[in-house]
């Protein structure tokens, strides 16, 4: 039913003054606060990862807008030309994060040029709001390995899926760990995994499992490099992640097999999810 105009202003007005007295804003705070366009940090994420790898200018799905707001802000810090502000977040926008990042005085992963929630945060204040957070949580041990809380999380849910364990043979935060690992594992958010006992079926088992909650991963083999069998697996949207691991992703979204030359995906297709899709579904 529509209300009448006196009506829905008196509703509108018990519904600001809600706000307000639950948050202690004032009227004013609150109405700038609904006024402001908001940036989708999951979305925005993704773009960070494939646009970077993508030989063309195609737009990564759902993240132009959010995009935009996040390259106007750069251009009016000074932080990227005019002419970059397109809803592309290629290398020249995740350079121009990443300096932006460290203006707040951030080093190492913290100015890995991927939008995290503080700098997100501060670059939108009184610009837009962020939406849709994502943040790896504190480091944890498994396996002996550290990882952050959400790939654990990510890596459990896997094993449930599969009904089986995954031992992990190296995890994240291991810079210069592994030299034939090429820095992929010196952030957070990639893993690698024992294939010991694991015939070629259950290799792509654990794989398709891994992918299916959000993780771009492959079965390596010794002909690839000089490694041997092996499960590696980077997490989507790890805000923590090294450029070569972005790099992996961003080829993954692009139907390509994450290493350095770039050949096809060998995996089996699943649709492409974050975690955070993957626990919508």
């Amino acid at each position: 039913m529509k209300l009448p105009p006196r009506a829905a202003t008196l509703v509108a007005a018990a519904l600001l003054a809600s706000l307000t007295g639950a948050s202690g804003m004032s009227a004013a705070q609150a109405a700038d606060a609904r006024a402001l366009p908001s940036v989708n940090m999951e979305a925005t994420l993704k773009a960070a990862q494939i646009d970077p790898r993508r030989s063309d200018n195609t737009l990564t799905p759902g993240a132009k807008a959010g995009v935009l707001l996040v390259e106007q802000a750069l251009r009016d810090r000074h932080l990227l030309d005019a002419q970059w502000v397109d809803g592309y977040f290629g290398s020249t926008t995740v350079t121009a994060f990443a300096k932006f990042q460290k203006s707040l005085g951030f080093t190492g992963l913290a100015a890995n040029g991927l939008p995290g929630k503080t700098s997100l945060t501060g670059l939108g204040t009184g610009r837009f709001g962020v939406t849709h957070i994502i943040a790896p949580g504190a480091r944890v041990s498994v396996d002996g390995f550290v990882v952050d809380n959400r790939t654990r999380s990510m890596l459990a849910e896997a094993k449930r899926l599969l009904g089986r364990d995954l031992v992990l043979l190296q995890g994240s935060y291991n810079p210069g760990g592994d030299p034939t690992s090429a820095g992929t594992h010196d952030g957070g958010g990639v893993v690698d995994i024992s294939v010991k006992g694991m015939s070629s079926a259950t290799r792509t088992a654990v794989v398709r499992a891994l992918r299916t909650v959000g993780f771009a991963a492959w079965v390596r083999s010794p002909d690839q490099a000089d490694w041997p069998w092996h499960i590696h697996a980077a997490a989507i949207n790890d805000t923590d992640l090294s450029g070569q691991a972005q790099h992996q992703i961003g080829d993954y979204y692009l139907g390509l097999n994450g290493l350095a030359g770039r050949g096809p995906d060998d995996g089996p297709k699943v649709a492409i999810r974050t975690w955070e899709e993957y626990r919508r579904r």
